[in-house]
């Protein structure tokens, strides 16, 4: 059956060692456990709840998470939220989101949520093998905002991927002028939140200024460079020292790095 694709499926086996199923139904997680253990010899576990699935992204770091949308006890767009803005190395994960009733809204609400791919089913196995090709091969960049955390959402295309197991289509990396701007706005949106979400705005702070430094270095502008490294040195003595944070301070230390901010941009980031 993978003989056609072997190719493939062998560079996506390494990245699909551990997978979690998320999903209170034993028959549709069984399904897919044994699908994913003939694909990649994959280790499954399984949590039939928000709770557990949380727990065991914690403690097994799996490459590929599978979450049922819901009904009740498993809500799988609240779970991918709660795990984007955890600490757990899994928050970063490809989340496929599998459900049966797909509509727009819950497409978008999955796209919103931090959710990778959907599955609807009942799904082929080649319709499974897109999403996993598109969520190791084909990965997206990631999104670490306020009010977003997740793969980069203008990018979702509900199994959209390029490899041999789809038609071709135009992936192209993000611009850098379009990345920096990207990373100002979300950098301004963290500087605005310190105050109501302290947790989640320095980390995304924290981000930005490596997307900002990547962006100095490919474009060779030593100002943007030089000024990202700076304001990355005083977010670090801000956690060092357990200082309370300071907006206005922030934006006076970031007022070089938002100099570079498109005038056409709005003051505010819905990201």
């Amino acid at each position: 059956m993978f003989n056609a694709d072997a190719k493939i499926i062998q560079k996506m086996a390494p990245l699909m060692q551990r997978v979690m199923i998320v999903d209170p139904q034993p028959a549709s997680a069984r399904l897919i456990g044994e699908l994913m253990r003939d694909i990649a010899r994959s280790q499954i576990w399984v949590a039939e709840t928000n709770e557990k699935a949380i727990r065991l992204a914690s403690s097994y770091d799996p490459h590929i998470i599978f979450a049922e949308m819901g009904p009740a006890p498993i809500d799988g767009i609240a779970f991918t939220r709660e795990l984007r803005r955890s600490h757990a190395s899994a928050r970063y994960a490809p989340v496929i989101m599998v459900t049966g009733q797909a509509t727009a809204a819950g497409i978008l609400s999955a796209r919103d949520g931090g959710v990778h791919e959907f599955l609807r089913k009942p799904f082929t196995l080649k319709d499974l093998l897109r999403r996993l090709e598109a969520v190791t091969l084909r990965q997206r960049d990631w999104v670490e905002a306020v009010n977003y955390v997740g793969p980069d959402r203008r990018r979702f295309n509900s199994g959209d991927y390029q490899g041999s197991l789809k038609r071709r289509s135009d992936a192209r990396a993000t611009p850098d002028s379009e990345r920096l701007a990207q990373a100002l706005k979300i950098l301004r949106s963290g500087i605005n939140a310190v105050g109501s979400d302290p947790v989640q705005a320095m980390r995304s702070m924290q981000a930005q200024v490596v997307d900002l430094r990547k962006c100095g270095m490919s474009v060779a502008d030593l100002k943007l460079t030089t000024a990202a490294i700076d304001f990355g040195r005083h977010l670090d003595e801000i956690e060092k020292k357990g200082a309370p944070y300071d907006a206005a301070e922030l934006k006076a230390k970031a007022a070089t790095l938002l100099a570079y901010m498109p005038k056409d941009v709005p003051d505010a980031f819905a990201a």
